[in-house]
């Protein structure tokens, strides 16, 4: 009787089986291609970066912190009577100079920073060459700014579709196909150029009371997209 039963329950599990619909599986797909399409775009460097810094030392650490707080203050003062100039402060720093011989602390040397921004080239490069009378500078970059980095995405990622769609006719045709549809596509920038510097040595501090406003130019940065995918030709 359990062997009936057993057998029963397995002639059951067959034809139910049997009833349910072809387990789903993956078809043959033919006349697939990948493909590879390009756009590219120069796009300005529209902001300047400059990071100038004060440095001092002294053997009384708390005379030392006073004077670079008191030309860093200054510095800010000039640089936000600039509307078009975006500053922050950055890193700053204090440590002990040590004798060679008794290796004992002989004094303090403390380092500040202020960094600027801004798309008006001219005004940053005149206050430059101002705060100059009192800073030095650490460097000189010019960015893409993320309103142009915005818009210039954008045209790309449409130029980049185009592009693979002309592709995809090309290869149809080249087929003999009737049509084709897209299986995948992906869409990849390759990023956008670090800034780029510009020696510190370009401006000097003037000797003279009236600073000088250089002449700067940020030059442009060739950016890519890239669109791969796999289309199917439709025969």
């Amino acid at each position: 009787m359990h062997f009936t039963r057993r057998a029963a329950l397995l002639a059951l599990s067959l034809s139910s089986l049997a009833s349910l619909p072809a387990l789903a599986v993956d078809e043959p797909h033919y006349n697939q291609i990948s493909l590879r399409a390009e756009a590219s775009q120069e796009v300005a460097r529209d902001l300047m970066i400059v990071t100038l810094y004060t440095e001092a030392q002294n053997s009384d650490p708390a005379k030392l912190a006073a004077d670079v707080t008191t030309t860093l203050n200054k510095a800010l003062g000039q640089a936000k009577a600039v509307k078009e100039i975006t500053l922050s402060q950055g890193s700053r720093n204090s440590y002990p100079i040590y004798d060679n011989k008794t290796q004992k602390i002989t004094g303090w040397r403390e380092r500040a920073e202020l960094r600027l921004e801004s798309a008006d080239f001219a005004a940053l490069s005149k206050l430059t060459g101002e705060l100059m009378q009192d800073l030095k500078m650490e460097s000189m970059n010019f960015a893409i700014s993320t309103s142009t980095r915005k818009a210039s995405e954008d045209a790309l990622f449409k130029e980049a579709i185009a592009a693979f769609k002309a592709r995809a006719q090309l290869a149809t045709e080249a087929l003999g196909g009737k049509g084709y549809k897209i299986v995948n596509l992906n869409l990849n920038s390759n990023g956008y150029p670090q800034p780029y510097a510009r020696g510190a040595m370009m401006m000097k501090a003037p000797a003279m009371d009236a600073a000088p406003t250089p002449d700067v130019e940020a030059g442009k940065a060739q950016v890519n997209m890239n669109a791969d995918g796999v289309i199917e030709v439709l025969q």
